[in-house]
């Protein structure tokens, strides 16, 4: 074998190994998934509002009531606080004079308004008849959804009350998802408690 066929067999070899040992060293990364903090759930305990206003429920204990400073004409409409995770629960209040077809309306259209951002819509109807409380629950199922939850409840004859849910943060409701289901039993139990006056 000559001089010159062992030199390149050996540049061969040489450059194999190079390469081979450049790939085998090749460390590879894997993002890891995006997490979310843990979110620490209160317990339930409830207070019974009851005063000068045309109707009364219970609220949570960790929950604050505020006036609704957007609408300072409106003395019965307020916000149902929950600073721990910067949300609020808006009521609105209008008594009925032959609108109810209207406040109906009003109330869907706000629904509808985010068909966009929306995945599924979900309804459900109210019916507590020793309160004579009747409506309508909407769950509104989407990432980036403002507003998860929003009801209206009447008597039919003299009571109109609108609730709705936001959160003071950007909407991402996958992660927001616990907090809204636990919100959501307290909707459930504001809505099982109300009573008009």
């Amino acid at each position: 074998m000559s001089n010159r066929t062992v030199l390149t067999k050996i540049i061969i070899i040489s450059v194999l190994v190079s390469v081979f040992g450049l790939y085998a060293c090749e460390e590879t990364f894997t993002p890891k998934p995006r997490g979310y903090f843990r979110i620490t759930l209160p317990k339930k305990t409830y207070i019974s509002f009851d005063t000068v206003f045309p109707y009364s429920f219970e609220y949570p204990e960790y929950a604050t009531i505020t006036p609704d400073y957007q609408s300072p004409l409106e003395k019965y409409w307020i916000n149902i606080e929950y600073p721990v995770f910067k949300g609020s629960l808006h009521i609105s209040y209008m008594p009925l004079k032959e609108n109810l077809i209207k406040y109906l309306e009003d109330s869907r259209s706000l629904v509808l308004k985010h068909m966009p951002k929306a995945s599924a819509i979900n309804d459900s109807m109210i019916s507590i008849p020793q309160h004579k409380v009747f409506g309508m629950i909407y769950k509104i199922q989407g990432a980036g959804v403002a507003s998860p939850t929003q009801f209206f409840l009447t008597d039919s004859t003299s009571h109109f009350l609108r609730g709705a849910l936001y959160f003071n943060i950007r909407p991402n409701n996958d992660s927001l998802a616990p907090v809204i289901d636990f919100i959501n039993e307290d909707i459930k139990h504001f809505i099982e408690t109300l009573n008009w006056k």
